[in-house]
């Protein structure tokens, strides 16, 4: 992956969602629009949220250290874990408070302004969300792919403020006026019924790391290659164990033969080794892989 360009699209991420958030948080406190607030609190959390992003992109890059011997791996699916958790209880924040405002009667707003002001915005957030995805999918960054999730609910907050602004401005003034008083509230409701899955979903899929759950697809293609290789070459037996840490995946192997066969010398062995590497797909640029001969059971 290339880190410092990866680290380049996190910062000007940080920076465009700073100036959208104190933008919004300042139109929806004038216009006293709870959506449009929510809109912009939830891009300043997102923004100390990609910052620790940039954090971890910058120590994952790094040797490690005598204390993190294995590298700062395993600090990726944590920062997701988080931020994932966050946006969670953000958007849970947002359905208490639609609530409340529907249940005190709601509040009158100046709906054409509103509108105008959540196309601007929606179409800024839903170019930064193609922007920051295409990018994640070319880098293989999850940082990245998180970000675009983000900017990806700022969007869809934005689109959703539009359609109830253009709405209440239809019927104000008419048989539903009254009704208008609830637009936004209603609006804010259903945008984070609509959008908890989003942060939920991330949030499995980095427990899963954290937690450390063998990938399927990886554990099927190891024990395929092992399966394979175990009857071509006659050895005994083989067990495996597989992880996937952030951006790193851990590949622990032990091949069983018979005490008393040779297996050469050491270049012989180190052959046997790139072939399974070979067979497997393995990078050691983002594979922590440990393959180890034993004669005895007990080391399996």
């Amino acid at each position: 992956m290339d880190n410092s360009r990866e680290q380049r699209l996190l910062r000007l991420s940080i920076g465009i969602t700073l100036l959208v958030g104190v933008a919004c948080v300042a139109v929806g406190v004038l216009m006293q629009s709870q959506a449009i607030a929510f809109d912009g609190f939830y891009s300043l959390v997102d923004v100390v949220l990609t910052a620790g992003s940039l954090a971890v992109s910058h120590l994952v890059t790094s040797e490690g250290s005598r204390r993190f011997q294995f590298g700062y791996w395993h600090l990726e699916p944590l920062v997701l874990v988080f931020n994932a958790a966050v946006l969670t209880v953000i958007c849970s924040y947002g359905g208490f408070t639609a609530l409340h405002g529907l249940m005190t009667g709601g509040h009158e707003l100046a709906f054409g302004f509103g509108a105008a002001w959540a196309a601007v915005m929606g179409v800024a957030s839903f170019a930064m969300a193609l922007y920051v995805r295409r990018e994640s999918k070319a880098l293989g960054s999850v940082l990245l792919q998180l970000d675009a999730k983000g900017w990806f609910i700022g969007g869809a907050i934005s689109l959703a403020v539009l359609v109830g602004f253009v709405l209440a401005a239809v019927i104000k003034g008419g048989p539903l006026d009254d009704w208008t008083r609830y637009i936004d509230s209603a609006v804010l409701l259903l945008l984070t019924l609509a959008l908890l899955p989003l942060p939920l979903s991330s949030l499995w899929q980095a427990l899963r790391e954290v937690l450390q759950l063998a990938p399927d697809a990886l554990d099927q293609r190891v024990r395929d290659v092992m399966e394979s290789l175990v009857q071509e070459r006659g050895y005994l037996e083989f067990t495996s164990y597989v992880a996937k840490i952030g951006r790193m995946r851990f590949i622990d192997i032990h091949i069983l033969v018979e005490s008393s066969r040779p297996l050469g010398d050491m270049g012989d062995v180190d052959e046997v080794r790139s072939e399974i590497a070979r067979r497997i797909g393995s990078d050691i640029r983002v594979e922590w892989l440990t393959i180890v001969f034993t004669g005895r059971r007990e080391w399996l």
